[in-house]
């Protein structure tokens, strides 16, 4: 059902009071005007009765029935257009202008108020239904005087369809001039509806336009009335609105961009239950779809242990703290936080911070600690277990001696290579190695540690070969890290390859040159690659040690190529050698200036990668 506007009411309304007002208004009119209206019928009646009465009185006929007064009474009846009777003293007719001379001798004497009052010298009336015209009557009468003494009476009358006939025309008159008041304040009050209402249209259609969120709308109000008032008041309540639509609009973009900038995953839960936010990094950690808003968090995330957090900070109204375990395509360990919402009784937040690298960190910190402890106890051991032996030894066995303090200079050269080795590595993670950036000649650097090395593979029965052209083209880092990089994987395949040969080659690309130290010795089983630098990891824990190596040397060549802008890389087959590829950026002269194509921060030092650093092969 179509609803009625406040001009339809007004103007339904104004129809059933003017309606209402009229009928009234016809209804007084109708009883006032019968009112008047027979009170002038009566005085009309007086007026007719009166000029009767002074022809009869004026008539010297005698009063006994004859056929003159009868003619008389018709004569008068027609002058006055009134049914006009005549009495004598004893209310015998003497005439009658509506019956013949023969009704009206054979008129029986009834009871005529008006004709008794008149013979006794009053103005006689009376409204009765007369025998005669079988109709409702009016009659008016006056006495007949003769010689100052009343000697009969005379009457006149008015039928009452003639007086209903004139009372009907003036009810339709009235009626009609009722109908047109009506129809013209109906009118009236259209229109003046129509503009009275103009400037509540006008509000109505700014507040719509308000709603609808234009809130610079402004209604012009002028005029010191209601409406005028209205219209003032919705401009201020605009004003407000948009002041404060401002600072909520400001204060949700500053929550979203806040939200959006988190490393930490939120999720908020309603009252409800449900799913009422997801920022963009718990999205991301958790794989999560664009249309999980509204749903329950189960339907999500499905973890039982987050699902008892949810629970138990819902029935606690308290936080809730604990970790869970993400598994998929990228496995996950995340902290938890659960907190009740004051503002929302019922709804929880939860925080999610991404622990995966920190519990790694802790274990790969406890696995260095566990294995800087039992690298540095052995030495000591060896050394301390020396000094005992010698200082309880007799003084004449000289050979002894010698062997023992021979065990406590080695052990004591080891551990002084373990700490250096892990003063150099720490040097690379806590960035205090400052690299400087230049151009490198790979052939002379490999010239140069080659040298430095070969007394020691000549008694290892190793034969080192650089096969680097001359031209070759140059890299760009610190000639210093690269001389330490060739010379631990060099000192790793001597120890490692007796009786085998070492060569140094390299290649280049438009943007990087590539250093390959490859060796013909026994080669790497193909499950020791992935961990080969990891700090501490050896192939054969128990040669290494006799050979005296630290098992940092391979971390610390992987650190310092990435500290350059670079990588490192094996391969290798069991039986057939292995190589190692050390790739640095390039070297390029551009306009006279010497600039490398591709420009790493080599004062940059990368950030460990705290798995366990490869020890010499």
């Amino acid at each position: 059902m179509k609803r009625l506007g406040i001009r339809s009411k007004l103007f339904l309304l104004s129809v059933v009071l003017l309606v209402f007002a009229g009928a009234c208004g016809f209804a007084y009119l109708r009883v006032v005007a019968d009112r008047t209206f027979l009170s002038e019928i009566r005085d009309d009646l007086r007026v007719r009765l009166a000029l009767v009465e002074r022809d009869v009185s004026r008539s010297a006929l005698p009063l006994e029935p004859s056929d003159e007064w009868d003619l008389l009474a018709d004569e008068l009846g027609e002058r006055s257009q009134t049914r006009v009777t005549l009495f004598d003293a004893k209310q015998r007719m003497l005439g009658d202008s509506r019956l013949t001379v023969s009704e009206v001798r054979g008129d029986p004497k009834d009871d005529r108020p008006e004709v008794r009052d008149a013979l006794r010298g009053d103005h006689g009336e009376s409204t009765r239904y007369s025998a005669v015209l079988h109709q409702q009557v009016t009659y008016s009468a006056l006495p007949i005087m003769r010689d100052g003494r009343v000697v009969g009476a005379v009457r006149v009358a008015l039928p009452s369809n003639e007086l209903e006939t004139t009372r009907k025309a003036l009810e339709h008159g009235l009626l009609a001039a009722c109908i047109a008041g009506v129809l013209m304040a109906i009118l009236m009050s259209t229109v003046a509806g129509h503009l009275a209402l103009q400037g509540v249209r006008e509000l109505t259609l700014a507040a719509r336009r308000m709603a609808g969120g234009d809130l610079e709308v402004r209604t012009r109000a002028e005029g010191q009335d209601e409406i005028a008032d209205l219209g003032r008041s919705l401009e201020q309540l605009a004003d407000g609105l948009r002041s404060s639509l401002k600072e909520l609009v400001g204060e949700r973009d500053l929550l979203s961009g806040i939200l959006t900038s988190m490393r930490e995953g939120v999720l908020l839960v309603d009252r409800d239950g449900l799913v009422a936010l997801i920022n963009p990094a718990l999205r991301e950690m958790l794989f999560l779809g664009g249309d999980d808003v509204g749903k329950p968090p189960k339907e999500v995330i499905d973890d039982a242990e987050l699902h008892e957090l949810l629970d138990l900070a819902r029935r606690k109204s308290e936080g809730a703290q604990g970790e869970i375990e993400v598994e998929g395509i990228k496995p996950r360990r995340l902290m938890v936080r659960a907190e009740p919402l004051p503002v929302e009784p019922g709804g929880i937040v939860v925080v999610f911070h991404d622990v995966t690298d920190l519990r790694r960190l802790e274990t790969l910190r406890r696995d260095f600690v566990a294995n800087a402890s039992h690298e540095l106890r052995t030495p000591v051991t060896s050394i301390r277990s020396a000094a005992e032996t010698l200082a309880g030894m007799p003084v004449s066995d000289a050979e002894a001696q010698r062997r023992f303090l021979g065990i406590i200079e080695r052990n004591a050269e080891r551990l002084q290579r373990l700490v250096e080795d892990l003063l150099d590595l720490s040097k690379i993670e806590s960035r205090q190695l400052k690299l400087t950036r230049e151009p490198i000649d790979l052939r002379f650097t490999a010239d140069r540690v080659v040298s430095l090395l070969t007394d020691r593979a000549s008694r290892a029965r190793t034969a080192l070969a650089v096969t680097i052209p001359d031209e070759h083209p140059m890299a760009m880092g610190d000639s210093r890290a690269l001389e330490q990089i060739l010379e631990n994987l060099l000192e790793n395949a001597i120890k490692y390859c007796p009786n085998a040969t070492v060569s140094v080659r390299a290649a280049a690309d438009e943007h990087e040159v590539v250093l390959i130290v490859e060796d013909t010795g026994p080669g790497i089983d193909h499950r020791h690659l992935e961990r080969l630098f990891e700090r501490f990891y050896r192939v054969d824990t128990g040669r290494s040690r006799q050979l005296g190596g630290t098992g940092l040397g391979l971390a610390i060549v992987k650190h310092l190529a990435e500290a350059m802008g670079g990588s490192v890389k094996v391969e290798s087959t069991v039986g057939r050698g292995t190589r190692f590829t050390v790739k640095l950026p390039r070297f390029e002269v551009n306009d006279d200036d010497l600039t490398p194509t591709s420009s790493p921060d080599l004062g940059r030092v990368s950030q460990l990668d705290l798995s366990p650093v490869p020890p010499t092969h």
